[in-house]
């Protein structure tokens, strides 16, 4: 279970997601131009495998990858709901305590970010959305439900492949969300 998951929360449909239907979007995007590596049909696979049973078609698909190679702080920042997210009791708070974390540059991946709620929840008293939102919204670029936190978890493998549009890891991403906060 992802740490955004909750017990209650509905169980993801049959996942009819493939790699090859990863790859399709990805060169429909122009986020991959040759023939995919080993590498980055691996991360593909996961893609599908961690994205697919949590998008009921292909355009939900395709919006969720969007945020992993698509992602400009200034125009998340920009946004109303993005207002909203930020104006909210602690959301700054998390962030920084997020920033701070992240910073050492040690990939972000299930366990860790598992590690990480872990360390958040224990130095602040806060709710799940008090919590996960202002994350979801700096890492993944909008607020929302747990399959956000997937999307997270996709980053850092990416942004260590080559692809035609770099993708930005959780680090770079919350270094540039806090920078464009000022």
């Amino acid at each position: 279970m992802l740490p955004g998951d909750h017990s209650d929360a509905p169980v993801a449909a049959a996942n009819p997601f493939t790699t090859s239907d990863v790859v399709t979007i990805l060169r429909e995007h122009g986020w991959l131009a040759d023939k995919p590596t080993t590498e980055q049909i691996s991360w593909c696979e996961r893609a599908a495998a961690m994205l697919g049973g949590h998008a009921p078609d292909s355009t939900a698909r395709a919006e969720l990858l969007e945020l992993i190679f698509q992602y400009d702080a200034r125009e998340i920042i920009s946004r109303v709901e993005s207002h909203v997210v930020l104006s909210r009791y602690a959301a700054r708070d998390v962030l920084r305590e997020l920033a701070l974390i992240l910073l050492d540059g040690t990939p972000l991946d299930s366990e860790r970010f598992k590690v990480i709620i872990t360390e958040l929840k224990g130095r602040m008293d806060l709710r799940w959305r008090e919590l996960f939102h202002p994350i979801r919204l700096a890492l993944a670029g909008r607020a929302g439900e747990g399959v956000l936190d997937r999307v997270i978890l996709l980053l850092d493998e990416a942004a260590g492949l080559t692809f035609t549009v770099p993708v930005k890891s959780a680090r770079t991403r919350i270094v540039e969300f806090c920078a464009a906060l000022d």
